[in-house]
C-alpha cells in the first residue's frame, strides 16, 4: 500500500526539507510513500490526491478551516517532531490517522 501523504506550512519551504527527510526514511524502511510539500495558499489543488493532511505547527490555526474545505483526515506535526524533524514520530502520527489501516 501507497501511503499519500500531503504536508502543508506556510510556504511549502521547511515541510520541502521534511519531505525529503520522509521519503529517505520510506525508502530506507521499505515502503511506497507518495509526498508533497505546499505552501497553505496551494493545497486546495491536490489535496484529492492525498490520503491524510499534516500541518507545520506554523499553521496549526489554520486546521479547522483546511479540514472544512478537504474533509480529510488532518494533524498539526508536533513543533518538536518538526523542529528536529523526528521522522520515525511524525510517520506514528501518519498512521494513527490514516484511514482504512
Amino acid at each position: 500500500m501507497v501511503k499519500k501523504v500531503l504536508l502543508i506550512c506556510a510556504g511549502g519551504l521547511s515541510t520541502s526539507i521534511l519531505m525529503k527527510k520522509m521519503m529517505k526514511y520510506a525508502e530506507e524502511n521499505g515502503f511506497e510513500l507518495k509526498i508533497e510539500a505546499v505552501g497553505v495558499t496551494n493545497y486546495d489543488d491536490v489535496a484529492k490526491n492525498y490520503d491524510v493532511i499534516l500541518l507545520g505547527p506554523q499553521i496549526s490555526y489554520k486546521k479547522a478551516e483546511i479540514q472544512a474545505v478537504t474533509k480529510m483526515p488532518i494533524d498539526v506535526i508536533p513543533a518538536y517532531d518538526y523542529a528536529i524533524g523526528n521522522i520515525a514520530n511524525i510517520f506514528k502520527q501518519v498512521d494513527k490517522i490514516y484511514p482504512n489501516k
